[in-house]
């Protein structure tokens, strides 16, 4: 798959309401999730403890973060869109967050945007993407998020 390259941040505007596609898969495995854990001091067994987990959760084992799932964007992001235009590009923020389903130790992922909302901002433009990471054999997201991004010339 090849990123969705805009060269001139005018271009933005004729992509509105258009889907970009997916990123490629990316595995979240056990080294990952335990990462995440201690550089957030999130050591909660569900996400550690496989053993346990594999035990008490009807999950069959350790799932990820859902924040491990949302930090993964900026990395998964720029392989379905590459602004070339913008002189600088800020993440602005997040808009209606939800983790919907959880994301199995080992699995894999991948983003998926669409483009939703494009404004002319001073200095360039800014533009709300539709994001959903999906789950390789999974029937609903783990994560689905509105993506603020602002883009300067």
């Amino acid at each position: 798959m090849s990123a969705e390259v805009v060269k001139d941040l005018n271009e933005l505007l004729a992509l509105k309401g258009r889907s970009l596609g997916n990123s490629e898969w990316i595995e979240v495995d056990q080294a990952r999730v335990t990462a995440f854990a201690d550089a957030t001091l999130d050591h909660q067994w569900i996400h550690i403890d496989a053993e346990r987990a594999a035990k008490e959760t009807q999950f069959g084992g350790t799932i990820a973060h859902g924040y491990l799932t949302l930090s993964l964007v900026p990395y998964l992001y720029h392989q379905v869109i590459d602004v070339q235009g913008a002189k600088m590009t800020i993440n602005y923020g997040l808009n209606k967050v939800r983790f919907p389903s959880p994301v199995p130790t080992g699995s894999k992922v991948r983003l998926g945007l669409t483009v939703g909302d494009v404004e002319e901002i001073k200095g360039g433009f800014q533009v709300i993407y539709q994001g959903a990471m999906e789950i390789e054999g999974g029937e609903k997201p783990a994560m689905v998020a509105e993506l603020v991004f602002r883009y300067y010339a």
